[in-house]
């Protein structure tokens, strides 16, 4: 059985979804994560999904406040064994109920092109043109919530 959980900055579970960040999003395209940025992750709420039975990490995101009304969705990493099982949208949809609860109004977020369909499935839609970043191109997706 899966929990939806909030991860605290700087908690060994945070350290725990930073390597898993690493692993599934930058390992497989040579990019390193840059503990420079790390003191910046304090202000952004966490969000895991674990396995109950053994207290396993099975994915992680980000939510990052832009204004009073938009927050962005970041780093959605599944581990690799559990892609394809549902646990990517549980996690999502527990992000947007987050975010619906702090107030928010729009979700919006940076998909990689793989991944567009799975954020549409999501009630989500591409706003504005495809783009580059850092040699990756991405769609600007967006929820309202």
């Amino acid at each position: 059985m899966r929990k939806m959980l909030d991860i605290d900055f700087g908690s060994s579970r945070y350290d725990e979804l930073v390597n898993l960040r690493y692993k599934v999003l930058l390992e497989p395209l040579g990019l390193k994560f840059l503990d420079k940025y790390r003191p910046k992750e304090a202000e952004y709420l966490h969000i895991g999904c674990i396995e109950q039975l053994d207290d396993k990490l099975l994915g992680g995101l980000i939510l990052v406040p832009i204004d009073n009304d938009e927050i962005r969705m970041m780093q959605v990493a599944i581990a690799p064994e559990c892609q394809g099982q549902g646990v990517g949208h549980e996690l999502v949809n527990y992000a947007i109920k987050r975010a619906k609860e702090a107030g928010y109004t729009r979700l919006v977020m940076h998909a990689m092109l793989s991944v567009v369909g799975f954020y549409e499935d999501l009630g989500f839609h591409q706003e504005g043109d495809i783009f580059e970043e850092g040699g990756i191109t991405f769609a600007r997706m967006v929820k309202e919530i």
